[in-house]
C-alpha cells in the first residue's frame, strides 16, 4: 500500500500530528499511522494530496519511497522523473545528527540528472525530491507541485475572532467528512463557516447578534458561498439538530462577549443543550472545561499569553 509523508509545524504538534490522522482515518479508517517527532508516515490508499489539501499545519507533504534505488528502478516513479522538465533535490535533517545537507542535495541532484532530462529549478520545480533523515530511519521521498488553496477573504473581521487555523484544526479535529454539514452557534464574522466552505464542507451558523449575522453573511457572500447563517439563541440548535452532523464553535468570553449569562454558567448551559450523538470541537477559556458532564476524546491547551489560555475540546 502506498506510503506518504508529512512534516508538520512544531507550533502547536500534538494537535499538528492528531490533524493528520484524523484526516487519513476520516478517508481511509484502515489506515496505518507512524508519528516520529513532527514527521508522520502514513501507510494508505488515500492520496496525500487529498490529506494535505485539509491539512492546517502540514509544511512539506509527499509520496514515500523507502529505498533509495526505487525511484529510479519503479516504472511509475522513473516516468515521473522522465516527464518531468526540472526538480530540485531536498534534504531535511529531523535528527540529532551533524548533516552536510548542500553536499547531499548536490550529490543526489548529479544522480538524478544521470537518468533524465530535466533541469535543477529551485523556485518551481515540477518534482521535488526528498531525502529526510531521523534518528530512528531515513526515508526517501518525491512530490508533483502542489498548489495551496487560496484563502477564503473577509471583508470585515475583528482581532478577537477564532484564528483560521485553529478553526480548520478544529472542523478536521471532528472528522467532518465532505459531505456532512457543521453548525458553529456562535457563528460572529464567519470564521468556521468560510473555512467549512472552502474545505467543500456545508455549514450552518447562529448568532443572536443581528449585525454579526449580517457580517458573516456579507464574509460569506464575498467568497460566493452559500452557507446559511440564522439569527437566533445558540439553543436554536436542538431546533435544526437533524440539519447537521458536528458542531465548531468558539465560546464567546470577556468584553468580546455581549452575552449576559456568565462564562461558566453558559459553558454548562451550552453543552447540556448540545444535540446527543453529535461530533464536536469546542473552543474554551481554560477553567470552564472543569465539571463538565461529557465524554471527551481528546482536549488541547492553547497558550495565548501569561493571562489567557484557551482549551479546545472534541468527541
Amino acid at each position: 500500500m502506498p506510503e506518504s509523508f508529512f512534516i508538520v509545524s512544531k507550533e502547536y504538534l500534538e494537535l499538528a500530528v492528531d490533524e493528520v490522522t484524523a484526516i487519513a482515518k476520516m478517508y481511509d479508517r484502515f489506515c496505518k499511522v507512524k508519528p516520529i517527532s513532527n514527521l508522520i508516515i502514513i501507510q494508505s490508499k488515500t492520496p496525500w494530496e487529498k490529506i494535505v489539501g485539509r491539512a492546517t499545519f502540514v509544511k512539506i507533504a509527499g509520496q514515500i519511497e523507502r529505498k533509495m534505488s526505487g525511484v529510479f528502478l519503479d516504472e511509475k516513479n522513473y516516468n515521473l522523473l522522465f516527464r518531468a522538465k526540472s526538480f530540485m533535490c531536498k534534504a531535511i535533517n529531523l535528527s540529532q545528527k551533524t548533516i552536510n545537507i548542500p553536499e547531499i542535495e548536490r550529490s543526489l541532484g548529479s544522480m538524478v540528472v544521470t537518468f533524465c532530462n530535466a533541469k535543477v529549478s529551485l523556485d518551481d520545480p515540477d518534482v521535488t525530491i526528498y531525502l529526510i533523515f531521523t534518528d530512528a530511519e531515513n526515508f526517501f521521498g518525491f512530490a508533483t507541485r502542489f498548489k495551496p488553496q487560496e484563502r477564503p477573504k473577509k471583508l470585515t473581521k475583528f482581532h478577537h475572532e477564532l484564528d483560521w487555523k485553529l478553526t480548520r484544526a478544529m472542523i478536521n479535529l471532528a472528522r467532518l467528512n465532505d459531505d456532512e454539514v457543521v453548525c458553529d452557534p456562535f457563528c460572529g464574522t464567519g470564521s468556521t463557516l468560510l473555512e467549512a466552505e472552502s474545505m467543500g464542507i456545508k455549514s450552518i451558523g447562529i448568532d443572536f447578534d443581528e449585525k454579526m449575522c449580517k457580517i458573516s453573511k456579507d464574509n460569506l457572500a464575498e467568497n460566493n458561498f452559500k452557507s446559511k447563517v440564522i439569527n437566533q439563541n445558540y439553543d436554536y440548535m436542538l431546533q435544526i439538530k437533524d440539519s447537521f452532523d458536528g458542531i465548531v464553535t468558539d465560546l464567546p468570553y470577556g468584553t468580546a462577549s455581549k452575552i449576559s449569562e456568565p462564562p461558566q454558567k453558559l459553558m454548562q448551559n451550552f453543552v447540556s443543550k448540545m444535540p446527543k450523538g453529535k461530533k464536536f470541537a469546542i473552543m474554551c477559556k481554560k477553567g470552564l472545561d472543569s465539571n463538565l458532564k461529557i465524554k471527551l476524546t481528546k482536549k488541547y491547551e492553547i497558550y495565548r499569553h501569561k493571562s489567557l489560555t484557551r482549551m479546545i475540546l472534541v468527541k
